[in-house]
């Protein structure tokens, strides 16, 4: 069987889905590789580097897609936006990548007409034996790190204390909202960079974790109840809760330097949990990182993937934060898709009728037919809407 490497054609995605380190763990599983020219330029990645591990370069994309039984991809049909490669895909095909299910399930629908299988690793569960799978938590590593460094590069003062003859610099402030993968790791590279770090989560249990990394826990007086859901993401909260969030969270805002706003939920719109009122609050010269942009953004003032002044404070909409450090974006991102695909490969054949509960949840497409429930769920409701 071969595994197809294409080059990824979102706009501005720099990774490529296989680094060629990882081509021996998919032979010793007895398949062959085969990668579009160029695929892993962006990352630091020459085609050279392939073809010295045994992988073929493909003469074209539609050479690669029709000899593939298996595509190997950062984001896939309709997460890069785009349907030239729909037609190129066969039935009985594996696509493997992020296929944003939630917000494009229509893509989902296309290639089960089409009888491709398809994988999406947004849905590989949250459980200690898929935690080498879990590319979103792969991702979020980078994006928290990187979002530190872009709100250093904006804000017009250091992050460490320094004493000088000229006299002593004190610290930058830095508050993170949620502290997920990505607001955990925000708050060890700011403290890291001499940084005082306060953190906020609707999940409480995860004070120990803020404190682990130097940080110190914002305690809000709220009744957060059930908070987190059986993936271990935050749940969505009642408009009320969220208002009286925001009314003691304003203070917060106000004394620091920086916030950075990671609160997403998974197939939902994000959380409003910063207004242009607690923006005007703020220090001119301070910054707004909201890497919940791409869904509506944590902040009200956000424009995704656009930089905003306002009342003197620079507002970031960063959407593909992994994609600008594809370097070791890639490593880790290859090393999740190896590890789920050992589950579906043996003895060089695909098996996806496997009863593992990773590739259960994950798989989004199987055998013509749309298998994620909550897919389902979304295709009906557009249905309902489009005949109503």
């Amino acid at each position: 069987m071969i595994v197809g490497v294409p080059r990824e054609t979102a706009p501005g995605e720099q990774r490529v889905a296989l680094v060629p380190n990882d081509v021996s763990f998919l032979q010793k599983l007895g398949l062959e590789v085969q990668i579009e020219a160029g695929a892993g330029v962006a990352a630091g990645f020459p085609d050279a580097f392939y073809v010295e591990r045994g992988v073929t370069v493909a003469a074209s994309r539609q050479g690669l897609f029709a000899a593939a039984d298996m595509l190997f991809q950062v984001r896939a049909t309709g997460a890069a936006q785009g349907d030239a490669d729909l037609a190129l895909l066969r039935s009985g095909q594996l696509v493997i990548g992020f296929l944003d299910p939630f917000w494009q399930p229509q893509w989902i629908a296309a290639l089960a007409q089409r009888g491709v299988n398809a994988i999406a690793l947004e849905l590989v569960p949250r459980i200690s034996r898929a935690q080498s799978m879990d590319a979103l938590s792969s991702m979020a590593t980078i994006v928290g790190y990187k979002a530190t460094l872009l709100a250093a590069m904006h804000l017009p003062r250091i992050f460490p204390m320094l004493m000088t003859a000229a006299g002593t610099i004190t610290p930058a402030r830095i508050f993170v909202i949620g502290a997920g993968v990505a607001g955990l790791q925000a708050c060890a590279q700011a403290k890291r960079m001499g940084a005082r770090v306060e953190a906020y989560d609707v999940r409480v249990a995860v004070k120990e974790q803020v404190e682990s990394v130097g940080a110190k826990f914002v305690e809000l007086p709220l009744e957060t109840g059930d908070s987190e859901d059986k993936g271990g993401y935050a749940k969505a909260q009642g408009e009320d809760f969220y208002r009286r969030q925001r009314q003691l969270m304003g203070e917060v805002v106000a004394r620091n330097d920086v916030v950075i706003t990671t609160a997403a939920i998974p197939g939902k719109r994000s959380p409003v949990l910063v207004t242009g009122e607690m923006v005007q609050g703020m220090q001119p010269g301070s910054v707004v990182v909201d890497l919940a942009a791409e869904h509506g953004g944590n902040c009200e003032l956000t424009r995704a993937d656009e930089l905003v002044q306002v009342h003197g404070v620079t507002i970031l909409g960063p959407t593909n934060l992994a994609a600008t450090v594809p370097n070791h974006a890639s490593q880790l991102y290859s090393r999740n898709l190896i590890n789920i695909i050992r589950l579906a490969v043996k003895d060089g054949k695909l098996n996806l009728t496997t009863d593992d509960e990773i590739i259960r949840e994950s798989m989004v497409a199987h055998a013509g037919e749309v298998c994620n429930a909550r897919v389902q769920e979304l295709l009906e409701a557009k249905s309902a809407v489009t005949t109503s």
